[in-house]
């Protein structure tokens, strides 16, 4: 008995993923179609159609598991401890000047082989 409620609204589902793409595919078109209108209103349009079609989608079963994981990671987003001011200042410093001691160090190593080569080849 649950399969054929499984099937049934996944037979749903494609036929709202198939609403989604039709969405889309009208918003590409038309603005293409109506390349010579306003700006302003192609992108309002185009707007008016990604919320209709992002509605549509969030009603599917993947679409509500989408929405549950943006929920959590916002979740997970809040838990975060970040640094304070001080402290990403002083980790970018450190971190700039290792990249400087690092870039000093190869372009000394290739001024140097290139001399060597040099020396070598004549």
């Amino acid at each position: 008995m649950e399969s054929k409620a499984d099937n049934s609204t996944g037979r749903f589902d494609a036929m709202k993923w198939l609403v989604v793409f039709v969405l889309i595919t009208a918003g590409v078109v038309g603005n293409q179609y109506f390349n010579a209108e306003s700006l302003l209103y192609r992108v309002l349009a185009l707007v008016a159609l990604a919320l209709v079609a992002s509605f549509v989608a969030l009603q599917t079963d993947r679409g509500r598991r989408f929405a549950t994981l943006l929920k959590e990671a916002r979740v997970e987003i809040r838990k975060v401890v970040w640094p304070t001011r001080p402290e990403l200042v002083q980790t970018t410093a450190i971190v700039v000047v290792f990249v400087l001691v690092v870039g000093l160090l190869l372009w000394g190593m290739d001024s140097l082989i290139s001399f060597l080569v040099s020396g070598f080849i004549g």
